[in-house]
């Protein structure tokens, strides 16, 4: 039950505080990174491993410690807090939906491309729509579910790696001249912590939506997507919701033949308030099972 107190709380500040507007400790430690990969880069997956060990570790170890002091349950939910990007998300997307509501396309898509990687500016008002249902779906996985999924699991240690984790994968982990071997261990690690959370977060989206279309999407679609992860997790939210993601985009110039996600029409601007409900009717979910698990465990130490 601790535990779900813990997220519960986390949550609470996310939502009423947003990320912290100053000395946020995600952007210190992507200068950390960038810093080191001045010195440190080389076309070497061996030299990209290094610099993981170097960032990875020590901070996973000092959040293994200070969760071991007197005051550990306040720290845990800071450093929860600090791990979510929840409202972030909503306000990133929000914005993008006011934009396009007002008929300001190129506003629009300036405020997509601070969420996405791909190229925005040709995107038309579908176009727009669509990245950003397709970004609020993957990051409603890395930027919150993901998160409290490894709390839960592993506590601070756990949240610690997998948030560093993420973010240097998507700082490295780019299938590039320059991060093709460089980033390749901090992809591979992302993958690998990111499976059962993405699985889950997948779930989730399709228990609280349609779910028959979801499963369906999931199957057939999800393993067609480049990345294993953040497939089934689109191809699921985009059945729960009945829109279609997925197909051609362009990063850096370069287009690129996505396979189709989900069903349905094409995505609008009122999409992406749909795509933002699903995380809350989904994060409503994951909150009552951990709660009815603390609870049943309450119940049988008692007993």
């Amino acid at each position: 039950m601790i535990t779900a107190l813990i997220v519960l709380a986390a949550l609470v500040l996310d939502a009423s505080l947003g990320e912290p507007r100053r000395l946020h400790p995600l952007v210190g430690f992507g200068r950390l990174a960038q810093g080191l990969e001045q010195y440190i880069h080389a076309d070497s997956i061996r030299r990209g491993m290094f610099a993981a060990v170097l960032l990875l570790v020590p901070f996973t170890l000092l959040a293994g410690l200070l969760d071991r002091l007197p005051w550990s349950m306040l720290f845990d939910i800071a450093l929860l807090y600090v791990a979510l990007g929840w409202r972030s998300l909503d306000e990133h997307a929000r914005r993008v939906r006011d934009a396009l509501l007002s008929h300001d396309l190129s506003a629009a898509r300036r405020r997509v491309g601070n969420m996405v990687s791909r190229d925005t500016a040709a995107l038309d008002r579908e176009g727009v729509a669509q990245a950003t249902v397709e970004s609020v779906l993957e990051n409603g996985n890395d930027a919150v579910f993901g998160a409290i999924f490894w709390f839960v699991l592993a506590g601070a240690p756990g949240v610690v790696l997998y948030r560093l984790a993420n973010t240097l994968d998507a700082m490295w982990g780019y299938r590039n001249a320059r991060y093709l071997r460089f980033g390749w261990a901090v992809a591979r690690l992302d993958d690998v912590l990111n499976f059962l959370p993405a699985r889950l977060t997948a779930v989730g989206y399709a228990l609280v939506g349609n779910f028959t279309r979801a499963l369906r999407c999931w199957h057939s679609q999800g393993t067609q997507w480049k990345s294993p992860n953040a497939g089934p997790v689109m191809a699921a939210g985009a059945g729960s919701l009945g829109i279609l993601l997925g197909g051609t985009a362009y990063y850096e110039g370069v287009m690129q033949v996505r396979p189709p996600l989900g069903e349905g029409h094409k995505a609008q601007a009122d999409h992406i308030d749909r795509a933002l409900r699903l995380i809350r009717r989904a994060l409503l979910l994951w909150m009552l099972v951990l709660f009815a698990n603390g609870w049943i465990a309450d119940y049988v130490i008692v007993g």
